[in-house]
């Protein structure tokens, strides 16, 4: 096949990749059968400067139909774009996925630095490493935080450090910046040379948001096809950013009409099964 440009989000023209669209179907949980029926309604429609959005929307609309669980966990980097519309259900979201991994985390306080107090997005603590992070939330998906961001946010870390390390001498501390889009070249480059973790939807290449996702099982609500958006709202709203929150409580549950609660809760339990137990 001849190399056909699609057009990302950011407008940038990339050859398109059979091989990326196959994968993303597979994390989804498809079937082989699934999977070729799906490339091949794309490759028929592809024509030079397709959109990606639009290649989006034709194989979630094909998933849909097959199952909500399946398009749901295909339609992840949305679900996440979606956390909003202020950074505060990004900030949860990011929280429950360090607390997965086992750390005690605090979201949203307000913590002394040597010079100056400041706010914390997250702090993420076990009985080895603290963790400070900022937490960059953006609707738009083309967006990059940029380098000014990482310097900001290095500073501010060394301050906290500055205050810290002499009451916690044996534990290692981190600043990070999570972002739910990307960063430039230079941000990354920086991150890099001075210590500064960052972590992206693609980024870094192992450890990615979408690697933590994936692997832990924690997908948004923003994800269910079960819901409306205003009905996500309401739950954003009261920190619900989990769909095991739905399936862990009734008081959650119980924010949504309840003539959807069990079609909502099966469709939370089929896009929460691990993916080993998918194959």
């Amino acid at each position: 096949m001849n190399t056909i440009l699609v057009k990302k989000y950011s407008g940038e023209l990339v050859p398109f990749e059979i091989e990326k669209l196959e994968n993303s179907l597979f994390k989804s949980g498809a079937s082989p059968e699934l999977i070729e029926e799906i490339t091949q309604e794309v490759l028929g429609c592809l024509v030079e400067g397709i959109s990606t959005k639009e290649i989006y929307k034709r194989a979630y609309g094909i998933l849909r139909k097959s199952s909500y669980a399946l398009a749901g966990r295909y339609k992840l980097k949305k679900a996440i774009l979606e956390l909003g519309p202020s950074g505060y259900p990004f900030e949860a979201f990011i929280a429950h996925l360090f607390e997965y991994q086992g750390y005690k985390v605090q979201s949203g306080v307000v913590l002394d630095g040597k010079c100056v107090s400041h706010e914390v997005d997250v702090r993420a603590e076990n009985d080895t490493e603290i963790h400070f992070m900022e937490c960059k939330y953006h609707s738009n998906p083309g967006y990059k935080s940029d380098v000014k961001i990482a310097l900001y946010v290095h500073s501010r870390v060394n301050d906290l450090i500055a205050h810290y390390q002499p009451k916690f001498p044996n534990k290692k501390f981190t600043g990070w910046i999570v972002d739910n889009t990307n960063f430039t070249s230079d941000a990354i480059r920086y991150a890099e040379c001075s210590g500064l973790k960052i972590m992206a939807w693609s980024y870094p290449s192992k450890g990615s948001l979408k690697d933590r996702i994936e692997i832990s099982g924690l997908y948004p609500i923003s994800c269910l096809v079960s819901l409306t958006k205003a009905e996500k709202q309401v739950l954003l709203k009261k920190d619900i950013v989990l769909c095991q929150q739905l399936l862990d409580s009734d008081e959650a549950l119980h924010l949504i009409d309840r003539r959807k609660h069990n079609k909502v809760l099966e469709e939370c339990r089929e896009i929460t099964l691990p993916m080993a137990s998918l194959a």
